[in-house]
């Protein structure tokens, strides 16, 4: 079979499933796991990489008021790279290609391959997802098993979690300006033992503002900058102590600001997620989740200074 993958969470799904080599095709965002940079790139943004996180914003309300894709798909190449199945998203046109642009894409070649849309909104879906794609890889029954494996992780989370008490939380999916962060990270915090402030489950993000952020309260504030990994959220967030009320929020008194790696383990409908999870879980509860001797808490995230 050959596949394409016009997602980075698609892509790890097909890995985990067991069918990487079937890739033919991925988007310019593809990182994991290593080695799928070499495939053949269908996608490429019409924002650049260097810009600051507020000129990020700027340049996405533009085009998209403008109706304009955020994305741009290489027809010719897909038409090429033959394949007999493409995996595409429908939740967020920010975030991939939009589906519209696919399918108007497959229209014109001359054997449409098989379209698999995913919309995850919550981990269960995630999960789902990932079945379902192994299922359409022939490998449904390893997909099943290590979906398994996964659920056996988060039920060891909740039990060492249950009765502890739940701090507030509050995760932040852009800084400037801030959005919660919706969908599935409401739900990984409340496994996790946290309350989440600013989202319910499968909520989708929106526009916030600091004083706001600051007068609910938060014990504990995330900073996870949607496609951002550790360190460049950590630049982004080096303005955030100038703000007015900063130094008042309980989240900064108790040092318990983080900044995390979005791209890996919160922004992405992936298998990832789960350690995701396990990641909150360190933060929100350090004493009943003793770090590992190797890919330790403090390797993925760092504290904001005061």
């Amino acid at each position: 079979m050959r596949v394409v993958s016009l997602l980075p969470s698609a892509t790890e799904m097909v890995h985990f499933a067991g069918g990487g080599e079937w890739l033919v095709g991925v988007t310019h965002e593809c990182d994991h796991p290593p080695g799928v940079e070499a495939l053949p790139k269908l996608t490429s943004s019409r924002i650049g990489s260097n810009l600051s996180g507020a000129e990020i914003d700027a340049e996405v309300n533009r085009l998209v008021t403008d109706e304009e894709s955020i994305y741009a798909l290489d027809a010719d190449l897909l038409e090429s790279l033959a394949p007999d199945l493409v995996i595409t998203q429908g939740l967020c046109e920010v975030c991939a290609v939009s589906t519209n642009l696919v399918e108007e894409a497959l229209s014109g070649l001359g054997r449409e391959p098989e379209l698999m849309v995913l919309n995850p909104t919550s981990l269960e879906d995630v999960l789902e997802d990932t079945v379902r794609i192994g299922e359409a890889l022939g490998r449904g029954g390893q997909a099943r098993r290590d979906v398994g494996a996964l659920r056996d992780r988060l039920d060891e989370i909740e039990q060492a979690v249950a009765g502890l008490r739940r701090p507030s939380v509050g995760c932040i999916e852009w800084l400037d300006p801030p959005f919660s962060a919706g969908h599935w990270v409401p739900e990984m915090v409340r496994l996790a033992g946290g309350r989440e402030l600013f989202a319910g489950p499968g909520e989708r993000s929106v526009r916030l503002d600091w004083p706001s952020v600051f007068e609910a309260a938060p014990e504990v504030l995330v900073l996870m900058p949607c496609g951002f990994g550790a360190a460049r959220a950590a630049g982004e967030a080096e303005a955030l102590p100038s703000l007015p009320g900063w130094p008042d929020v309980p989240a900064v008194r108790e040092d318990r600001v983080w900044v995390v790696d979005a791209n890996s383990y919160f922004s992405r409908p992936a298998p990832r997620l789960v350690e995701g999870v396990e990641i909150l879980a360190r933060i929100l509860h350090p004493g009943a989740f003793p770090e590992k001797p190797e890919g330790n808490i403090a390797s993925r995230l760092s504290p904001v200074l005061k």
